[in-house]
């Protein structure tokens, strides 16, 4: 996930979660063989310097021709007993005839609610955000963090849904760094499912997922 030590807490994993939760004729084509490596849910554990903070649950459903995944996360940052900062976030992405198509998305920070949509429109990525409308490039994803498949492509922010600024660098077989507006490490399993994350926030302290 000082002085004013409460809200800025809270700000500061605000806006990391951001980025953490934060995949055409352009868009990505995920073949049969990929979906069917899927299990029909992966669920996380999330810890913040070592602490449960919440969970994040990602869930596979369709056939072929049309798929969806759905991701559901909640967390609750505590200060000893005390709750002082909430989440949750879901997340509906869409994809057709194996091609990324749309994602439908709504998060609550400490009771504030923001959505965001976006879709294929074969040309460019149109999306719509709380800043307001957004054009993406042709084959730009949303950073979806159970698809190592979209980190070649342009990447946008399905929180606040806008392009982000990142580089993704595979290192090694099952690891995919993230860096620039964010610094996260992806890491999944002989399949290429998603299996762990770890990332730095902006205070310094650690987010890390751990698959259960």
């Amino acid at each position: 996930m000082e002085t004013r030590v409460l809200p800025n807490m809270s700000e500061r994993l605000l806006i990391a979660r951001r980025t953490l939760v934060l995949g055409g004729v352009g868009g990505l084509v995920l073949p049969p063989a990929a979906w069917a490596a899927l299990p029909p849910r992966l669920a996380f554990q999330v810890f913040r310097n070592g602490t449960k903070v919440g969970e994040h649950v990602v869930s596979f459903s369709g056939d072929d021709d049309a798929r969806t995944a759905t991701t559901n996360v909640a967390m609750t940052v505590k200060v000893g007993p005390v709750p002082v900062y909430k989440y949750k976030h879901t997340a509906v992405e869409k994809w057709v005839d194996g091609k990324w198509a749309s994602v439908e998305t709504t998060t609550d920070g400490n009771g504030k609610i923001t959505k965001v949509s976006a879709r294929q429109m074969g040309g460019y990525v149109q999306i719509n955000g709380p800043a307001g409308a957004v054009r993406g490039p042709a084959n730009a994803l949303p950073l979806s963090h159970w698809n190592q498949g979209n980190f070649g492509k342009p990447l946008f922010n399905q929180q606040e849904g806008k392009m982000l600024k990142v580089t993704c660098t595979q290192v090694k077989p099952g690891q995919w760094q993230i860096r620039g507006e964010a610094e996260i490490d992806d890491f999944y399993d002989a399949q290429g499912n998603w299996l762990a994350l770890k990332g730095k926030l902006e205070d310094g302290s650690k987010m890390e997922y751990r698959r259960v």
